[in-house]
């Protein structure tokens, strides 16, 4: 594990993490220190793994596989550029994402003729996954509200072959409230602070994580509403922050929700977080992320 020599995170940012994980906090800067492998998840629609790792390997790139995912891929020594510039790449038979991000779609079970909603989807990462993983059988409905990021978002529906997500250039909170969806990926707008990384500058105040933590209250609101009665809601974030993840559970007991056990696999280090949640902690494989699971 390659470690850059140097991070200077924000008083604020520095205070809030080592109050909530007093000595794990050396766990999680280690994870932002570390120099990650690029990691790409195989289109199922449209390839194998085996073509894959086969063409990588004929392009003099290592692979290793990932025991809890068929479809994921570490590539070895080679970076992101490189990757975006292969024929596998342009066809849409690959999609460049991180380990972490993969796991919401898994843990919704996405499956033939399920009405899913992807509340924020920009820019598709999660959205061609949930199409992927229902055998390009499920209807999705992906909303992206900024014009920029919803280009890019049709752009990697189109390239994955995801053709029957219904795109919509809307913010999630102006949906119509008589519609219902069979389940629900709520991947919020966060601080990002499972992300951080050497390679950029780190951005945060206590006014942007006041204005994140307003805004996931108002879409986690909006989702229960939109959630058809026996539906699965899914809640993720990218931060490791207490009041961003395991802070919603109050207002999901206050709507009525129902919490359901999420489950990683074992050598997914976690950081500790409310029961029935999980926090990945930031490592040399894994970025920080946090998921959770309700019912109506």
């Amino acid at each position: 594990m390659a470690l850059d020599d140097h991070l200077t995170l924000p008083q604020p940012l520095s205070d809030r993490l080592h109050g909530a994980y007093g000595e794990l906090f050396a766990c999680i800067e280690r994870g932002y220190l570390a120099k990650r492998p690029v990691t790409l998840r195989v289109n199922r629609l449209k390839t194998t793994p085996e073509r894959v790792i086969n063409e990588l390997h004929a392009q003099g790139i290592g692979v290793q596989t990932v025991a809890w995912y068929e479809d994921a891929l570490i590539a070895e020594n080679v970076r992101e550029a490189a990757l975006q510039r292969l024929p596998m790449y342009e066809r849409g038979e690959v999609y460049l994402q991180s380990l972490s991000s993969m796991l919401p779609p898994i843990l919704l079970q996405p499956a033939a003729g399920e009405n899913i909603l992807d509340m924020t989807a920009a820019p598709g990462g999660k959205t061609t996954e949930l199409f992927a993983l229902s055998g390009g059988k499920a209807l999705i409905t992906a909303c992206e509200r900024d014009a920029v990021r919803f280009d890019r978002l049709r752009f990697n529906l189109s390239r994955q072959g995801a053709t029957r997500v219904n795109a919509l250039k809307t913010d999630a909170l102006a949906l119509d409230d008589f519609l219902r969806f069979d389940k629900i990926l709520l991947d919020a707008p966060c601080t990002g602070t499972g992300t951080i990384s050497a390679d950029e500058g780190v951005r945060f105040s206590e006014g942007y994580l006041e204005k994140c933590v307003r805004l996931q209250r108002k879409l986690f609101e909006k989702a229960f509403r939109l959630l058809k009665k026996g539906g699965v809601l899914l809640y993720s974030t990218c931060s490791v922050l207490p009041e961003e993840n395991g802070g919603i559970l109050e207002t999901a007991q206050r709507l009525g929700a129902t919490q359901l056990p999420v489950q990683l696999p074992s050598e997914i280090a976690l950081l500790p977080s409310p029961e029935g949640t999980a926090c990945v902690c930031p490592s040399a494989l894994y970025e920080g992320f946090f998921l959770s699971m309700f019912t109506k």
